[in-house]
């Protein structure tokens, strides 16, 4: 190796010992890893249950299995192929399971302990996860070339031992050695066969007291009973209707099979060895008329002495055909549980036989658990697994530490009380208590504790019954009083369970931004018609009355027509307000276009709303419209035909799609069009005077002033700072849109330089109103769309929340040095200082490639090492899917981890930050995939498993 003079430079060596500290000071601070899925696994496919551990097991179509105990009890297991699980089974106690796939291959799985491991410099105990350990091909059965012969049907392990009997669609019968791969194959003989080939083994049961006695129920009606001792079947049972499923009665002396034609058969088994041709009793319990399969029955045993009968399907083809249904007979007693989706499987999680406590239910888009030992037999709320999307998630947002006051307060409005299940949670109380607020397509906001794993419903609030829509009471009431309708409902005795509901009464209703103030208790939500709500917190009913107001953010300007959606048609007299969240006042955007925008300022009794054509400002506190503020440039006609216009034709769409390609090519060549502007214009003409750009940071393209949708406003946001001059501050209005342009209001809010603010109706603020005047208007020099803006104190950190420094609750904001605003475009972050708005730092995160900014956050990322370390941070999520950080003020790049596939657009739409590093997407549909970019905060699976397999408890994470 050639001598290196420098490097007994100290100069250097301090530079190497410098780059090294900073490298494991980062990993203090930061460490991307996704942690944990909220939700309900998206397309489930197969169902299994561990009474011994309480573990409950779904596999889906994309090859996942989720293993659920307890809340916070969670392991999740991927297979190699994407392929849909169609069975699982476990082990009885020992923390293992067998899945089959639709590829027709076996696997099995086991709860293993991991190594210990080092994240952001601190030691974590090994982990248990859920890990595949072999997997198992069935052999081919001597002369038959055909591979569908074995292929696998269904999949019975027995209890008595460690052994698998496979049943294959050529009906045969394979029984495998588990864990070892020893494979014996079966057939049934050919003078059992009655002269047909049986088709497919559909159903095998071992029988409930004798262990090697097994029930191979055929496709065609055939059911044997087969001893493994002896490899002799000792009775047949001869169905005349195609077979769908068996169960055993507790004693063994009965049998049910379940058919295609909609009924049920109970058959006797006795001692000789006979040929039954004939049942007890056969039942069509919806005929005469021709019926759907029974797919599956159960039949329990109870004290009372009647069996509970539990099957899917059997309803009447022609009229109810397209119900999901699940029926539950007892005596005189009969129910039909009509879903919404499709039933996959069910099983009542107490002894298989004695009285059973509960009834689970697995649908295509729901868990659904009914009580069994109530009368009525009424559903229950389950502790996990709730659908979040049981409409349409549109929006959302996290709101951390909640006071414990609003915390009771609305457990007790949503009045949740839930169920314990099987193992134990290790993980310690969360610090503080967070909740995430989902906005549905049906127009409800619902509350989620998301301090843990278990993502648990706490409370939901619907905007519905504020507007007339089709759905009202009383037209439900005129369809009750249909003698038809009541006579149709009559049989079968439909009931309807579950919570998901594809459908929605009105578009119009669906929730698009939503804003809580979590120290005043004040919530605002946004919908698709322009409607703005402003809600108030209340522990008893109410009846009052709705306050509205209509503000035109067009200000009268001629040539626009709009031909979208109508608003919302308030209820002449609406219903009594459930304790909880109730409306207070609704402020009417016209036209009635969707909101894209909203930012609310309890403190000062102030909020503020954005859509495609303009923001407006309205005092909630004195039921006043403050301004109105149009941003339609003159070629924004897409803004004026709304989301739901149906006058769109495909060969305008094209015209205007060709008009922007033509533009963008000759957008060079032109010159800005002239707008009022502040002294913004010349910092940035001197910041493109630097077109040497470092290599991470890429060229801007700038974009047609004429672009559609210009006008649609991106963020909003309130600030007391310096907009006048640099001695006087107070409350400011900052507005973003889709070109470029930032808007700043000066306000003067009565009340709110003398500290707190006072109460409505208080004398001192009689007769005064807020104003709004305008202070700078700031265009971008690229036109790139700003997707937010933050005021920054005199130490570059984010101004508290309202109430947070006037109630201690935060330390107060630097006022003796200058502020400054962060705007950030889709294309680049930038610094400027204030109230002369001269740049001071960028940072051009557009690539060639199609980079853009899609998301923007100010996080605190504490240290993992040091006590009480934390750093302000920018996060920023591109529509690539990664998560670039830099430090405050000056944009320093820190770190840039790969954490949502940018194929995943969705995904990337629908993130939502933390304030402490921590972050939500939907993953699919009905499901949140929780990150962190915390190396402390961290939220993931802490828990213990007592396996018969293992002498001691291993902690999992």
């Amino acid at each position: 190796m050639p001598h290196n003079p420098e490097l007994k430079n100290p100069r250097f060596q301090a530079l190497i010992f410098l780059e090294k500290n900073s490298h494991l000071f980062f990993q203090s601070l930061f460490f991307c890893t996704q942690t944990v899925e909220h939700g309900f696994p998206h397309q489930p496919s197969a169902l299994a249950y561990d009474p011994k551990l309480q573990f409950m097991a779904i596999g889906t179509k994309s090859g996942a299995i989720k293993i659920y105990g307890a809340p916070g009890v969670e392991f999740t297991g991927l297979h190699k192929d994407t392929t849909a699980v169609t069975q699982i089974h476990f082990l009885s106690g020992q923390g293992r399971l067998l899945s089959l796939l639709d590829d027709n291959t076996i696997h099995l799985w086991e709860l293993v302990g991991g190594n210990p491991k080092e994240v952001g410099g601190v030691r974590r105990e090994g982990v248990v996860s859920l890990q595949e350990v072999n997997s198992y091909n069935l052999p081919g059965r001597p002369g038959i070339e055909s591979c569908s012969a074995t292929r696998v049907t269904v999949l019975l392990l027995l209890k008595s031992c460690d052994l698998l009997c496979i049943g294959t669609e050529g009906g045969g019968a394979y029984f495998l050695e588990v864990p070892q791969d020893d494979f014996t194959v079966f057939s049934l003989p050919d003078e059992y066969r009655c002269g047909k080939a049986l088709g497919p083994v559909e159903s095998l049961q071992e029988h409930p007291q004798q262990a090697g006695k097994i029930l191979i129920g055929y496709s065609r009606g055939l059911v044997v009973l087969w001893d493994l001792s002896t490899r002799h079947a000792d009775q047949l049972f001869l169905g005349k209707q195609q077979l769908e499923s068996l169960v055993w009665e507790r004693s063994g002396n009965l049998f049910v099979s379940s058919h295609n034609d909609g009924g049920y058969s109970v058959w006797a088994v006795t001692s000789d060895q006979s040929c039954n041709p004939l049942p007890v009793s056969s039942t069509i319990p919806y005929g005469p008329f021709p019926c759907k399969a029974i797919n599956k029955i159960l039949w329990r045993t109870t004290q009372s002495g009647s069996p509970l009968l539990l099957y899917s399907g059997g309803m009447p083809r022609a009229t109810y055909g397209d119900r999901h249904c699940l029926t539950i007979q007892q005596d005189k007693d009969h129910i039909t549980l009509d879903f919404t989706s499709r039933v996959i499987d069910f099983f009542t999680p107490d002894d298989v036989f004695d009285d059973p406590s509960a009834l689970v239910v697995l649908l295509e888009e729901e868990l659904v658990v009914i009580d069994l030992q109530t009368p009525g037999w009424p559903s229950l709320p389950t502790p996990y697994l709730a659908p979040l999307h049981s409409s349409a998630i549109t929006c959302s947002c996290h709101i951390s530490n909640v006071p414990p006051k609003l915390w009771e307060r609305l457990i007790n409005a949503g009045k949740a009380h839930w169920p314990i299940c099987g193992g134990k949670n290790l993980a310690p109380p969360s610090r503080q208590q967070e909740l995430l607020l989902t906005g549905h397509e049906d127009g409800t906001v619902r509350f989620w504790d998301a301090s843990g794993v278990a993502l648990t419903p706490l409370y939901k609030l619907s905007t519905a019954n504020v507007f007339h829509t089709d759905c009202d009471p009383s037209d439900s009431q005129d369809l009750n009083d249909d003698p038809d309708m009541q006579q149709e409902e009559e049989w079968p005795p439909f009931k309807k369970v579950g919570c998901f509901d594809p459908y929605s009464d009105d578009p119009r209703l669906g929730i698009q931004k939503i804003s809580l103030c979590k120290y005043s208790n004040k919530l605002v939500v946004a919908g698709t018609a322009g409607q703005v709500i402003v809600f108030g917190l209340s522990d008893e009913r109410s009846d009052h009355l709705l306050d509205v107001s209509v503000m035109d953010l067009l200000q009268d300007r001629e040539g626009f027509t709009w031909k979208g959606h109508d608003r919302l048609d308030l209820r002449l007299k609406p219903p009594p307000f459930p304790p909880g969240f109730q409306p207070l006042v609704l402020v009417q955007c016209m036209p009635p276009a969707s909101v894209t925008a909203v930012a609310l300022h309890a403190e000062w009794n102030l909020i503020a709303f954005g859509t495609s054509h303009g923001f407006g400002l309205f005092d909630y506190h004195r039921r006043n419209a403050v301004l109105a503020r149009c941003t339609l440039h003159p070629n924004d006609s897409l803004a004026m035909e709304g989301p739901l216009s149906r006058v769109k034709s495909l060969k305008k769409s094209l015209r205007q799609s060709f008009r922007r390609i033509r533009k963008s090519r000759v957008s060079g060549k032109k010159r800005a069009i002239s707008t009022p502007t502040s002294k913004v214009q010349e910092a940035n003409a001197a910041l493109a005077e630097h077109e040497d750009v470092a290599p991470v940071q890429r060229r801007i393209e700038p974009r047609s002033a004429d672009d559609s949708l210009s006008g649609v406003v991106r963020c909003l946001c309130f600030a007391d700072t310096f907009l006048r001059d640099g001695t006087h501050h107070g409350p400011t209005l900052w507005a973003g849109t889709n070109s470029g342009s930032v808007y700043a209001y000066a306000l003067e809010v009565p009340g709110a330089g003398s500290g707190r603010m006072c109460e409505r109706g208080g004398v001192n603020e009689a007769g005064m109103c807020v104003e709004a005047v305008l202070g700078k208007e700031i265009q971008l020099m690229h036109r790139a769309p700003v997707v937010s803006i933050s005021v920054l104190d005199g130490q570059g950190k984010p101004l508290p929340d309202p109430y947070e420094a006037s109630q201690d609750l935060a330390s107060a904001p630097d006022m003796t040095n200058a502020h400054s605003v962060l705007i950030a475009s889709e294309e680049q972050l930038k610094v400027f200082s204030l109230p002369k708005v001269s740049a001071k730092t960028k940072f051009k995160l557009t690539a060639h490639e199609g980079c853009r900014v899609r998301k923007v956050a100010l996080v605190i990322f504490s240290s993992a090492t040091q006590e009480d370390y934390n750093e302000h941070t920018l996060v920023c999520l591109t529509n690539l899917g990664d998560m670039h950080l830099f430090n405050m003020p000056g944009l320093r790049p820190q770190v840039r981890y790969d954490c949502i596939r940018k194929e995943d657009i969705s995904g990337i739409a629908s993130c939502v930050f933390t304030k402490t590093g921590q972050g939500f997407y939907l993953v699919s549909p009905s499901e949140y995939e929780r990150f962190s970019l915390s190396a402390k905060v961290i939220t993931e699976p802490l828990c213990s498993v007592l396996l018969d397999r293992l002498l001691d408890c291993k902690p999992a994470r």
